[in-house]
């Protein structure tokens, strides 16, 4: 690891961010660098509004998901290496705002359905029933699963904010055919390595996977 990357893991640690934020912020600085072929503290502004062109025009990336690259490269200049820009200099692209698209109760049933295997619905079940995010789904424990108050106990969610959100009985019949199928020890969903059932989380990307 680099003395650069090394003090931007440290800065972003220092201030808690997620796992999930840290992990993408520095991949994001190690891809600017390496747009231009030169260490990033020697680029600036300019080779940052060159790069947002980049990711539109080539990469054909949405506003939001290039909003996140600037916002990972102002963190980069301003706090790592302590040089303040001024945001006119590296806007925010603008994002349109979209109403969202809402499944109806037919749909959901009808996707719920179609899992593939009990790991995919349960994990469909869950986030459906609960509306959490699905880095919390991930993290959650099988200790989370309150049956006795009928409450699932989220921990240092968005925010690093602890809640509860309701247990449906469907959804907890549902857990429970799963757990005595999958006997997970820790994480009520493990993930693998190496192609193994492990005690890890699983990642983000395993939802999608289950949606697609």
């Amino acid at each position: 690891m680099t003395q650069l990357r090394q003090k931007t893991l440290e800065e972003l640690l220092r201030r808690n961010y997620s796992h999930t934020t840290v992990k993408s912020y520095l991949r994001i600085v190690e891809a600017f660098a390496k747009h231009f072929h030169r260490a990033p503290d020697q680029l600036g502004p300019e080779q940052i509004r060159a790069y947002q062109s980049y990711l539109f025009t080539e990469r054909k990336l949405n506003a939001r998901t290039v909003g996140h690259h600037t916002a990972a490269l102002r963190f980069f200049f301003c706090k790592t290496l302590r040089r303040a820009y001024p945001i006119e200099e590296v806007p925010y692209p603008k994002a349109p705002r979209r109403l969202p698209t809402i499944l109806t109760q037919d749909e959901v049933v009808r996707l719920i359905d179609s899992a593939s295997n009990l790991f995919h619905r349960a994990m469909l079940m869950t986030v459906y029933s609960t509306g959490m995010r699905r880095a919390e789904m991930c993290n959650l424990k099988v200790e989370d699963i309150d049956s006795g108050r009928m409450l699932i106990h989220i921990r240092q969610g968005k925010g690093r904010r602890d809640r509860d959100v309701p247990l449906s009985p469907t959804l907890l019949e549902t857990l429970r055919e799963y757990w005595r199928w999958m006997k997970p020890k820790t994480y009520l969903f493990p993930g693998t390595v190496n192609g193994l059932r492990a005690d890890k989380p699983i990642t983000p990307k395993m939802l999608w996977e289950a949606c697609r």
